[in-house]
């Protein structure tokens, strides 16, 4: 690949513009259509990614794998058991020797500072598909769903119960990129940094009820993160009352919709009749990933599509 014009990376949200995510929302529009209608799309002939996995990963693998397919390409997966990552090469020399294999690379991995050693080293673009502080595709998945049921997520009230995690992160900067405000009730000893957070546009609540009134969108996650397993317990017992029940969701606004991330522990964060009833878009959410994901491969390697409205 030529490395003649910077490298675009998708590390964070912040990382693209209102501009830029506007425009992949669009593409992404179009190219679900394409799926939807059986159309053959193959803008990627002989492109291939390459799929690092430090964490595992059910949506994030398959998303990314059948889209790369969907358009043409080829995805090869990785994991520490299958690459020098594992066995202690520097993340720097990985960077620069799988960047030199492939046309761009998707990261799933633990501390942020990995995937920004990675993608300072490649001469690809790199996606990040998780890490400990952020879960920028997965926020853009659950935009573009939004968007398709409600149209504009701008000047819209969207509300995150459950720790301060990657998701809450990543949905704070896409409040300061989109323009919506975000209602945050944590449990005390999980609530934000507020020393990472560059955004003023959300409110905190100490009960998490009053966080989702008038609510145009509920979101939660589980209570136990990847790699906090043995703080189970304790984070059950912080927990409690922070399940998102149909009391909770009487308080939003009539047409609010309520979103989850996957896999969802029925029960604990979720009631059941929340997660499988009417204002649940959890599994077009799970779908959207492979349509943005698209979309967003698509851009990083080949920029705008004249005529990209159709």
């Amino acid at each position: 690949m030529s490395t003649n014009k910077p490298i675009k990376h998708f590390l964070q949200f912040s990382d693209f513009t209102l501009a830029e995510f506007e425009y992949v929302i669009e593409r992404a529009k179009i190219i679900k259509r394409k799926f939807k209608n059986y159309e053959v799309y193959h803008p990627l002939i002989d492109r291939t990614l390459v799929m690092v996995f430090e964490k595992n990963s059910t949506r994030t693998r398959l998303s990314f794998e059948a889209g790369m397919h969907q358009l043409g390409g080829a995805a090869i997966y990785l994991n520490t058991r299958d690459s020098q990552l594992g066995r202690g090469e520097p993340v720097e020399d990985a960077g620069q020797v799988m960047s030199r294999m492939c046309d761009i690379i998707m990261v799933r991995t633990f501390g942020q500072d990995i995937i920004e050693r990675f993608a300072a080293h490649s001469r690809v673009p790199v996606i990040n598909g998780l890490t400990n502080e952020h879960h920028p595709c997965q926020v853009l998945a659950d935009i573009f769903t939004y968007v398709e049921h409600r149209g504009s997520i701008a000047g819209k009230i969207v509300t995150w119960v459950g720790d301060a995690n990657n998701m809450l992160y990543s949905w704070l900067q896409a409040a300061e990129v989109f323009g919506f405000h975000l209602n945050v009730s944590t449990p005390k000893g999980y609530d934000i940094d507020h020393s990472v957070v560059s955004t003023s546009r959300f409110t905190v609540f100490d009960n998490p009820s009053d966080a989702c009134q008038g609510a145009h969108l509920v979101n939660t996650d589980v209570w136990t993160s990847m790699g906090y397993e043995k703080e189970n317990a304790a984070r059950l017992a912080a927990f409690d009352g922070y399940i998102v029940d149909a009391a909770k969701m009487a308080r939003a606004a009539p047409d609010a919709l309520f979103m989850h991330c996957l896999p969802a522990h029925r029960g604990e964060e979720v009631a059941a009749d929340v997660i499988d009833g009417p204002q649940s878009v959890v599994w077009d959410e799970a779908e959207n990933r492979l349509h943005v994901q698209k979309a967003l491969i698509e851009y990083l390697l080949l920029g705008e599509i004249a005529g990209s409205a159709e």
